[in-house]
C-alpha cells in the first residue's frame, strides 16, 4: 500500500496546473428518472464475457435479451477490470437502457483465528468479493484506481506485477481511501459478510459491515441478497436481512448474473474449466451449481426477492436511479492543449504551419489551386468538429520523431544525409493534405488523386484514426520520448483482446470435455471458419478416422460449443503500436497496468473502446521493412561511397517494373507473397498508381468481396485492347470504380459506392464501413443492407444487381486496405524493388539483419539471393561481425556471428571487440582465452564452421574444445576472469602434442544439418541437392 500511496502522490501533482483543452465528443442526453416509472426492478449484478473465461455473453447478447425483457437499467460488475464498460454503455445506449458502470472487486484483507489456513491465499490473506458502483464521476475515476490497483499498478516488484495480471486483487483497506461516489453492495456468496453469516460468524460479519459503513455511508452501502436457488440461498439471505436491519442500512437483490439465457449455461461451465485447464469432471467445485445465473425479466425478479424484504427489488431501482453517471457522455477525458503562442488559436496555429508549407510543396498554379480547395474544405471541417488541437498534438509527436530521428541516425550515416523523414503515415490519414503539410504523411494527396471523405466528413462522430510507421530503432526511443514529454501517469499503451478462432475453440473446448488431444488436434487442423455445428458434425462423419466416435454426445456437444465460443476474448493482450495521450492522469479515466516493458503502462481498453471515448490514440507501428531499407541506405554509403536519397530514385524505372512483372519479389516490401508473386505476371503493373491497387487487391476484403479474379481478367483483356473498358455494376458508380476495372479494392470506394447508390449520406457511409470492419458490429449488416436496397431501388437499380453489390461490399467485413494507404505501401514496394534491383548485397545483408520479418525464413532469402548472383559467406571469427555485413567488391552476404543460435548479439560483440584489440584469432585455444566464451557458444560457433578459416576439421576442434575444460593432464591451467565468462569460471589447459588427433570431418549431409540446426540457413547446400541424386534424370519433382 505504501508504494501505492507514493504512486497516487505523483498522480495528484500530475493533475496541479496541467493545462486542458477541450476534447470532442458526442452530445449525450442521459435517460431521465420518468425512464423507471412502473419499474419493479434493475439488475445490478451481470457479467459479461469481460469477465474473462467466466461470463459467457456479450454485451450486445445481453442487451437484446434486457430489452426485449423490459428492463430500464443494466448495471455492468465484471470481474476486477473495466474491459468492456465503453462496449457496454454504447450497447445500453443503443437500446434505450441507461448503463451503469461498475465492477466485482476481488479484496484481500487480514485472517482472523476463525479463518480456515485452506481458504487463504499464498500472502496469507482472506480474498473476498465486493460490489461497486459508480454513482458519480468521482466515483468512477475511484473505480478506475481500484482496478488498476488490483493489476498491479504501483507495484515495483515484477513478479508481484506478473501475479496480479493474472490473478487481481486489491487490499480491502485500499476502499477507505476510494469511496467518493461509489455505491458498495457486499458481494456476491464470496463475498466476506455473506461468507461469515454462512459460517455462523454473525459478530465477525456486523463488524466487516461496520466497517464498510464507516468508510462509505449508511446510504452508500446495502446489503446484498442473490438467490439462484443454489443450497443455503434462502436462510443466508434471511440472515443477511437481520444483519442490515440492526446495522441500518438497505439490501438488495441482485442475479450475479453470467450468461443472456439458460441455454448458455454450458459455455459458461466450460469456460470456468478452461479457466482452471482442467475438464469439466475435474472443476466441478470450481464451476456453478446450477444453470440459474441467467438474465430474468425485472418482474420475476421482483417475485423473487419480495419473500426476503419488501425493499430488496425497489432498492434497485432506487439505486439505478442514484448511479446517472453515463460513461458515453461524462468520462472527463481532454486531451493535452497544444504549445501556443500568446493569443494565438489552435485553429489559426495549424492553418498557419500547412499554408507555410503549401508554397513550398505546390509550385505550379493548378496544382497549388486545387491544394488550396482541398486545405479549405479540410480546415473547415477541422473546425466544424473541433479538431485543430487534436492534428497539433499529432504535429507536436512529428517533432518528436523528428528529433528522435536525428539522434538514431548520427552524424555521418548516410541516412541522415537525405530527405527520408523519420517515419512515414499509412492508412487513410495519407489523404489528408493537412497531414501532407505537417508531415503526417509523405504521399501527396492531390497528385494521387486521394478522397478525403473516410478520413474527415461532416457527420463524423468518432476521431479520424491516424497511423505512423516507423523503423524499429526509432520506435522504440520514440516510445520513451512520448513518455518524457507527456508524463508516464498520462500515456499508456492500447490493449487488445485475443479472441477465440475456430481452431483454438476446438481445442479448448475438446479439452475441457475430455476429448482425445490428437484427435482434437486432427479436427482443429481442418477446421474453416464454422458458421454452425452442422458443418463439425459433417466434418466428423465424413472422417473415417474418427469413426463411431463421432456421434458420441461429447462429439456433438463440442459441434454446438464452438459457434459459441468463437470470438469470446480469451486474455488481454498489447495492441502492436497504439498509445493514448490525456491531459489528467489516465486511471482517473480507464484502469491502466504495468505492462511487459519496464515503466510503461497498458490500458484496459481495446482501440475500438478507446475511440468511443473520443480519445487521442496514436498508432506507433514498427515497421521492418523501413529498417531494412534505412539500413540498407547505410551500407551503400559505407562501402560505395554513395549517398541514395530513396525520396529522389527514378520512380518510373523499367527495369524495376520489369522485375516485378515477372514476379521476382522475394523479400520485397508487399508484393512477395505466392498469391502477390502469381499474380503479378497476370496483372503487370506498370506505375505506381498499378502498384497502388496491386498491394490492395491480395486482402481479405476484395477476395471474399470477389474483386479478384474478375479485377484480373479485365487486366489482361485491358492490355491485350488498351481501349477496353470494362461495364461497372451500374452507371451510378461507373465514376468510383472506373480505375479499379469496375471492381471494390478500397476501402474509400465502400463509402462512395454506399453513397452513389445506397443513397447513404456521408456520415452513414462512414458508419455502414466502421460497422463492417468491427467484430462487435456484424448483427447490424442486416439493418444496413435493407437500407442500401432501398435506397438504390430509388435510384433505379435493381435489386438483383443492388444485392450482388451489397455482398461485394460486406467482404469488407474482412480486412481491406483504404487506396491512400495502398499509394503508401505501393510506393515502399516499389523502393525496396529499386534496392533489391541495383544493391542486391546490401538490400539482401539489411534484410537478414532485420530478420524475423516478411513471408519467408532465411534459409529461402539464402537461395533467392544466390539466385541473384548474391553470394552468402558462413560466419567466420576473423571475418564476421556482430550483425551480418557485406563484403566488396564480391557483393557477398557475411552472416554474423550473432546469427549463430546459442551466441547472440552480446557475445558476438565481445568477439568482435577482442579481435578488433588483440587482432586476428589464430587458434582455438587463443580465442575461448581471449573471448571467455563458454563451451556451448564456442561449439556451436564450430559447428557452424566459424573456425574452418584455421585450417582444422570441425571434429579435431570439438575434440580440442573438451580437453580445454578438466584436463586430466597436470598441465597449467589458464582461467579466464569471472567478467569474460558470465560468473563461471572455466579450467582451460593447453593442449600438448600428443592430445592432437586426426579425425574426419563432417560429411555433406552432416554440415547441411548444423547449417540449418544453428543458422536457420546453408550457405553451401540446399536439401533438396541430396534427394535430386536419388531421382532419375530428366525426373522435375
Amino acid at each position: 500500500m505504501e508504494r501505492w500511496n507514493e504512486f497516487e502522490a505523483r498522480q495528484a501533482r500530475a493533475i496541479k496546473d496541467t493545462p486542458r483543452s477541450r476534447a470532442p465528443r458526442d452530445t449525450v442526453t442521459p435517460l431521465g428518472d420518468d425512464a423507471f416509472e412502473g419499474v419493479p426492478y434493475v439488475e445490478l449484478h451481470l457479467h459479461t464475457h469481460y469477465s474473462l473465461l467466466d461470463g459467457a455473453s456479450s454485451p450486445d447478447e445481453l442487451m437484446h435479451t434486457a430489452v426485449q425483457q423490459g428492463h430500464a437499467a443494466l448495471a455492468l460488475t465484471d470481474h476486477d477490470g473495466l474491459f468492456g464498460a465503453m462496449e457496454f454503455a454504447r450497447a445500453a445506449r443503443a437500446g434505450g437502457l441507461r448503463p451503469i458502470t461498475g465492477l466485482e472487486l476481488t479484496v484481500s484483507e487480514p485472517a482472523t483465528g476463525h479463518d480456515d489456513p485452506a481458504d487463504l491465499d499464498e500472502e496469507g490473506q482472506v480474498r473476498s468479493h465486493l460490489t461497486l458502483l459508480a454513482e458519480t464521476r468521482e466515483g468512477y475515476a475511484n473505480l478506475c484506481r481500484l482496478s488498476s490497483l488490483a493489476f498491479g499498478l504501483g507495484e515495483t516488484d515484477r513478479r508481484t506485477q506478473e501475479a496480479r495480471r493474472t490473478d487481481p486483487v486489491a487490499p480491502l483497506a485500499a476502499l477507505e481511501r476510494h469511496a467518493a461516489g461509489l455505491i458498495v453492495l457486499t458481494g456476491c456468496r464470496e463475498g466476506r459478510i455473506p461468507a461469515l453469516v454462512q459460517a455462523g460468524r454473525g459478530a465477525e460479519a456486523a463488524a466487516a459491515l461496520a466497517r464498510l459503513v464507516g468508510w462509505f455511508g449508511a446510504e452508500q452501502v446495502f446489503v446484498e441478497l442473490q438467490d439462484n436457488d443454489v443450497h443455503g440461498d434462502r436462510p443466508r439471505n434471511e440472515a443477511l436481512v437481520r444483519l442490515a436491519e440492526r446495522a441500518g442500512v438497505g439490501v438488495v437483490g441482485t442475479g450475479n448474473v453470467h450468461y443472456h439465457a439458460r441455454e448458455r449455461h454450458r459455455l459458461q461451465d466450460v469456460l470456468v474449466a478452461i479457466r482452471h485447464r482442467s475438464t469439466l469432471d475435474e472443476s466441478h467445485a470450481e464451476r456453478r451449481p446450477n444453470a440459474e445465473f441467467w438474465l430474468r425479466s425485472p418482474a420475476e425478479q421482483a417475485e423473487r426477492f419480495a419473500r426476503y424484504h419488501p425493499e430488496a427489488a425497489a432498492n434497485s431501482v432506487h439505486i439505478a436511479r442514484r448511479c446517472a453517471f453515463d460513461l458515453t457522455g461524462d468520462l472527463g477525458y481532454r486531451l493535452p492543449a497544444p504549445p501556443l503562442s500568446e493569443g494565438a488559436t489552435p485553429l489559426g496555429e495549424l492553418e498557419r504551419i500547412c499554408r507555410e508549407r503549401l508554397g513550398e510543396r505546390y509550385r505550379s498554379p493548378s496544382e497549388r489551386a486545387k491544394a488550396e480547395a482541398q486545405l479549405a474544405e479540410e480546415l473547415r471541417l477541422i473546425e466544424l468538429h473541433d479538431l485543430a488541437g487534436f492534428f497539433l498534438i499529432y504535429h507536436e509527436v512529428f517533432e518528436l520523431a523528428e528529433e528522435v530521428a536525428r539522434d538514431v541516425r548520427a552524424a555521418g550515416i548516410a541516412r541522415g544525409l537525405t530527405d527520408l523523414p523519420p517515419g512515414r503515415g499509412r492508412g487513410s490519414s495519407v489523404s489528408s493534405i493537412v497531414c501532407y503539410l505537417i508531415g503526417l504523411s509523405h504521399i501527396d494527396p492531390i497528385h494521387h488523386g486521394l478522397f478525403v471523405g473516410r478520413f474527415l466528413n461532416e457527420e463524423m462522430d468518432s476521431l479520424p484514426d491516424i497511423d505512423l510507421d516507423f523503423p524499429r530503432d526509432i520506435r522504440a526511443e520514440l516510445i520513451e520520448r512520448v513518455h518524457a514529454r507527456w508524463g508516464r501517469e498520462h500515456a499508456a499503451l492500447v490493449a487488445s483482446f485475443a479472441t477465440y478462432r475456430t481452431r483454438g475453440a476446438i481445442r479448448d473446448a475438446g479439452k475441457a470435455l475430455g476429448l482425445p488431444v490428437a484427435e482434437l488436434d486432427r479436427l482443429a487442423r481442418r477446421a474453416g471458419p464454422f458458421e454452425g455445428p452442422e458443418q463439425i458434425l459433417e466434418v466428423l462423419a465424413n472422417d473415417p478416422q474418427f469413426g463411431e466416435g463421432a456421434g458420441m454426445r461429447s462429439w456433438r456437444e463440442l459441434a454446438e460449443m464452438v459457434p459459441q465460443l468463437v470470438g469470446v476474448p480469451r486474455h488481454l493482450s498489447q495492441h502492436p503500436g497504439g498509445m493514448v495521450i490525456a491531459s489528467e492522469p489516465l486511471i482517473d479515466c480507464v484502469p491502466c497496468q504495468p505492462a511487459a516493458m519496464p515503466n510503461r503502462y497498458l490500458c484496459h481498453w481495446d482501440k475500438d473502446s478507446i475511440g468511443d471515448a473520443r480519445m487521442v490514440k496514436i498508432d506507433f507501428l514498427g515497421l521492418g521493412m523501413l529498417s531494412v531499407v534505412e539500413e540498407a541506405v547505410d551500407l551503400i554509403a559505407a562501402g560505395r561511397g554513395r549517398v541514395v536519397d530513396l525520396s529522389r530514385i527514378d520512380f518510373e524505372d523499367e527495369a524495376v517494373f520489369d522485375t516485378i512483372c515477372q514476379g521476382d519479389t522475394v523479400g520485397v516490401f508487399q508484393i512477395e507473397s505466392r498469391a502477390q508473386i502469381a499474380m503479378l505476371p497476370r496483372t503487370q503493373p506498370r506505375s505506381l498508381e498499378d502498384l497502388t491497387v496491386q498491394v490492395s487487391i491480395v486482402r481479405p476484403g476484395p477476395i471474399v468481396g470477389g474483386a479478384v479474379n474478375p479485377y484480373v481478367r479485365r487486366r489482361e483483356m485491358q492490355r491485350r485492347n488498351p481501349r477496353y473498358r470494362p461495364p461497372p455494376p451500374h452507371e451510378c458508380v461507373r465514376e468510383v470504380l472506373d480505375e479499379t476495372l469496375g471492381v471494390v479494392i478500397f476501402q474509400e470506394q465502400v463509402l462512395q459506392v454506399a453513397r452513389h447508390m445506397g443513397g447513404f449520406t456521408a456520415g452513414e457511409a462512414d458508419r455502414f464501413r466502421r460497422s463492417l470492419g468491427r467484430r462487435r458490429a456484424h448483427e447490424e449488416l442486416d439493418a444496413w443492407q435493407q437500407r442500401f436496397l432501398d435506397g438504390a431501388g430509388e435510384r433505379g437499380v435493381g435489386r438483383a444487381v443492388a444485392e450482388r453489390v451489397f455482398d461485394n461490399l460486406a467482404g469488407f467485413a474482412e480486412f481491406g486496405f483504404p487506396k491512400s494507404h495502398g499509394a503508401a505501401f505501393g510506393l515502399l514496394a516499389y523502393q525496396s524493388t529499386w534496392l533489391k534491383q541495383y544493391y542486391a548485397p546490401e538490400f539482401m545483408c539489411a534484410l537478414f539483419n532485420q530478420q524475423p520479418m516478411g513471408f519467408y525464413p532465411p534459409h529461402v532469402l539464402t537461395n533467392d539471393a544466390k539466385r541473384h548472383g548474391v553470394p552468402v559467406e558462413r560466419p567466420d571469427i576473423n571475418a564476421s561481425a556482430a550483425r551480418c555485413t557485406v563484403e566488396l567488391p564480391e557483393g557477398a552476404v557475411r552472416v554474423g556471428l550473432g546469427y549463430v543460435r546459442g551466441v547472440g548479439e552480446a557475445l558476438a560483440e565481445r568477439v568482435e571487440a577482442e579481435r578488433a584489440r588483440g587482432g586476428p584469432y589464430q587458434s582455438l585455444f587463443g580465442f575461448v582465452q581471449r573471448t571467455g566464451l563458454g563451451r556451448r557458444a564456442t561449439s556451436h560457433l564450430i559447428r557452424a564452421g566459424a573456425f574452418d578459416s584455421l585450417g582444422l576439421r570441425r571434429r579435431e576442434l570439438l575434440w580440442q574444445l573438451g580437453l580445454f575444460t578438466g584436463n586430466p593432464t597436470g598441465q597449467a591451467a589458464v582461467t579466464p576472469t569471472p567478467e569474460a565468462t558470465d560468473g563461471r569460471q572455466l579450467r582451460l589447459e593447453l593442449p600438448t602434442g600428443q592430445d592432437m588427433v586426426t579425425l574426419p570431418d563432417l560429411g555433406e549431409r552432416e554440415r547441411m544439418a548444423a547449417d540449418y540446426d544453428l543458422l536457420g540457413l546453408s550457405p553451401d547446400r540446399h536439401p533438396m541437392q541430396f534427394l535430386r541424386r536419388a531421382l532419375g534424370e530428366g525426373v522435375a519433382s
